[in-house]
């Protein structure tokens, strides 16, 4: 659907870039299965000449089974292939099964769900959260692997450093919503907050098409009816750093099982606070009252605007340094194929630079 990495939203698309680049920049030999306008250094082989979503189209299967029906006959070629593709390659990858990772990106708490995971059980699967598996039967599970970014792609913008004793933002700046308008990811929280504290909202998000109905009824008429509130479009990697990085706290108001929530590490990344409803994968996430704040309603969540002051916008960046690189999460997803392969006796090691084995633990 998007290139790798996206031009603009694709947070699975983004992820499968920080860690191709990171496996290659480690020392690993890395084929990429993606649109021909994917940026990369491993060895890229183009599914399609561009992201589908870009070319208006619809149907994205027909394109996904033609690329299945490559790696498949290429399968023997490699150690390990990791699929970010969450289920339909399953019936393709049966005779090598065992030599596979797949990353499930999305929610796993719908009933038609079960039925699937039960009948492909064999398959080894990672979650990129705690919380997302609670609702599956009992599968393969390889391990868990929370999201992770480059060191450097985001950091945190100083402006009047004399103003706060962090040095990093303004705390009494403009909120930001950032992501996808969708009922779900709670929109017009985000906009009661910020007209009950008086603080400028942004929203940065796509409007997919099977949302319009829902922007057009639901959220574009309270964007117009507060002049606090403004709708920026939807915005790229090189628009966030300033977008979030100013910001005094991006605000997560979700009503639904998010697997993880990337934008929460990329605002923690530039050293700002995350405000986020107390729900699935935010308290893995978010170190509340360090790293932001976990909130269980609007009330709690305008008490929290007023408390960002207290917050060290350098300690949050600290706990991203920590927790969420994308150096980190390659190097657990490496674990996870050297166990595999030792647990299946496959004969050849996985290919890497004595460089790559002095970055394990």
């Amino acid at each position: 659907m998007e290139s790798v990495p996206p031009r603009l939203y694709g947070g699975t698309e983004r992820v499968v870039s920080y860690l191709t680049e990171e496996l290659v920049r480690q020392g690993h030999e890395v084929t990429l299965f993606a649109s021909g306008d994917s940026i990369t250094e491993a060895r890229l082989i183009p599914c399609t000449k561009r992201a589908l979503r870009l070319c208006g189209v619809d149907d994205t299967v027909p394109y996904h089974l033609i690329m299945l029906d490559r790696v498949a006959r290429s399968a023997d070629g490699f150690d390990i292939l990791h699929f970010h593709i969450d289920a339909l390659h399953y019936p393709v990858i049966s005779r090598f099964a065992r030599r596979t990772v797949t990353t499930l990106h999305g929610r796993l708490d719908l009933p038609d769900l079960h039925a699937l995971y039960a009948a492909f059980d064999h398959v080894p699967l990672v979650s990129i959260s705690n919380s997302q598996r609670r609702a599956m039967p009992p599968v393969n599970w390889a391990g868990c692997v929370h999201h992770g970014l480059p060191r450097e792609l985001l950091t945190p913008r100083r402006r009047n450093p004399n103003r706060e004793s962090s040095g990093y933002g303004h705390s009494d700046g403009y909120l930001a919503f950032l992501g996808r308008i969708s009922p779900e990811k709670r929109a017009d929280r985000a906009i009661e907050i910020a007209v009950r504290t008086g603080r400028e909202l942004r929203i940065a998000a796509k409007i997919d098409k099977v949302d319009r109905n829902y922007w057009r009824n639901e959220i574009e008429p309270l964007v117009k009816r507060h002049p606090n509130v403004r709708y920026v479009g939807e915005i790229g990697e090189a628009d966030k750093a300033d977008f979030l990085g100013t910001a005094a706290a991006l605000l997560f108001p979700i009503d639904w099982a998010e697997p993880f929530g990337l934008t929460m590490i990329e605002a923690m990344a530039c050293g700002t606070p995350v405000i986020a409803w107390d729900i699935a994968s935010v308290p893995e996430v978010v170190d509340d009252e360090v790293t932001g704040f976990i909130v269980g309603s609007i009330n709690d969540a305008v008490a929290a605007v007023r408390r960002l002051p207290g917050l060290d916008r350098r300690r949050i960046r600290a706990v991203f340094e920590r927790r969420f690189t994308a150096h980190r999460m390659a190097r657990d997803y490496i674990a996870i194929y050297r166990r595999l392969l030792a647990d299946n006796w496959w004969p050849r090691p996985i290919n890497g630079s004595r460089a790559a084995d002095d970055a394990m633990p």
